[in-house]
């Protein structure tokens, strides 16, 4: 198949964070799969004017490219949901990775959903809740490793690092990070916000393989349920990277974790600041066991693990699609579309009304994400599904920030 990915090349849609997790991971499984494959960029806010444009220049791709399938990574409403809706009218399947769905799912990915033909989540919950409300695009899959990125372990008396984290220095990883080095262990830390800073993609498997230990933390944040605040604890994708890549994982508990690896023997877990720090001397102390559960672990994920398997099953059933796709797409409901998201006078008051006091308290570029966050979190509530299509009110105010 000609496939076209629509997702960012970089984390978060910045160059400066370094290439992106899909991009270096999704394009290789699929091009190995032997499908034809090609990239738009839908997270780089410097790339276009507004999300008016980046959803015009999207269609006038699709209508040049004429691909069999779109894989997408929505990550909020940078591809409205009219597009969405121009595409399943054109007979154009479209495939969308869920990512974050254990919290995702209540204001976000229920109200996309409808607008795609599959919709693959990686969370056990969500898809419950999908079934339930009778969502039947949402296909159970998981977070994999990429077969191009596999690597035999090393004996841990060769390895560089004694314990490792790769990742960005969010929530409250920083504090587990210094509780290790408090109590006597050397742990280096690669990633966004750390001393070492960002690494190229194709350095991560050899740093996992270099380190007796590799770090994974399950939270993904503070999130909220209603009023009250919540960890989401949940299966990161590191918890397929690592084993695939040769290292030895020691991962935080996530619910499910059992169905994929074998605590013990594959992998080893922590629940708290006290597991953390016995298991990880544990490994380190006894490198016959180290060695033997990176070897169970690598066995394992290049067994059941890999996005080759992943992918597999839901592009065939893309595939199965008989509908024809009718070229060039129709264009009207785009047309409405583009007219709604006009931000006129009032629309830009209200932007600098609701920005204003955040800025004056945190700045102009944090106060006005802080801004944006705040009207997203009124919009999905109070406006559902809208939030996610041109009109609205997020995407219209506040696109840099987005």
């Amino acid at each position: 198949m000609k496939i076209l990915c629509v997702f960012g090349r970089h984390n978060y849609g910045d160059p400066s964070r370094g290439e992106g997790y899909e991009y270096s991971n999704f394009l290789p499984a699929l091009s190995a799969l032997g499908h034809e494959v090609h990239h738009f960029e839908s997270w780089d806010r410097s790339a276009h004017a507004d999300f008016a444009a980046l959803n015009g220049a999207l269609l006038d791709r699709i209508d040049l490219l004429r691909p069999d399938l779109l894989f997408c990574v929505l990550m909020g409403y940078e591809v409205w949901t009219e597009t969405l809706r121009t595409l399943r009218a054109s007979g154009l399947p479209v495939l969308n990775w869920g990512t974050d769905d254990s919290w995702k799912y209540g204001q976000f990915s229920r109200f996309v959903a409808p607008e795609v033909k599959l919709w693959a989540t990686t969370s056990h919950a969500a898809f419950d809740s999908a079934r339930n409300a009778g969502l039947d695009m949402f296909r159970l899959s998981q977070w994999a490793a990429s077969g191009e990125r596999t690597r035999e372990p090393l004996p841990a008396a060769q390895c560089e690092h004694d314990v490792s984290f790769i990742g960005s220095a969010y929530g409250n990883r920083g504090r587990w990070i210094e509780r290790l080095r408090a109590r006597g262990l050397v742990v280096e830390c690669f990633g966004q916000g750390w001393p070492n800073g960002p690494v190229a993609a194709a350095r991560i498997p050899g740093l996992y393989r270099s380190s007796r230990v590799s770090l994974n933390f399950g939270d993904s944040g503070v999130q909220w349920r209603g009023l009250r605040p919540y960890r989401s604890r949940q299966i990161k994708a590191r918890v397929f990277e690592v084993p695939a890549a040769g290292g030895c994982l020691l991962t935080e508990q996530a619910e499910r974790l059992g169905d994929y690896f074998e605590g013990g023997r594959e992998i080893e877990t922590f629940a708290d600041e006290d597991g953390l720090i016995e298991q990880a001397r544990s490994l380190l102390a006894d490198p016959a066991r180290r060695d033997a559960m990176a070897w169970a672990g690598y066995r394992r994920a290049m067994a059941d693990h890999l996005y080759e398997s992943r992918f597999r099953p839901l592009l065939d059933e893309c595939a199965g699609a008989v509908t024809p796709v009718v070229w060039p797409l129709d264009r009207a409901l785009f047309r409405q579309a583009q007219a709604a998201h006009r931000a006129g006078a009032g629309a830009r008051a209200m932007r600098t009304v609701m920005a204003w006091p955040l800025q004056t308290l945190w700045g102009e570029q944090r106060g006005a994400r802080a801004a944006r966050r705040l009207l997203f979190e009124l919009s999905w509530r109070l406006c559902g599904a809208a939030t996610y299509s041109a009109s609205g009110l997020p995407g219209r105010l506040f696109y840099r920030e987005s």
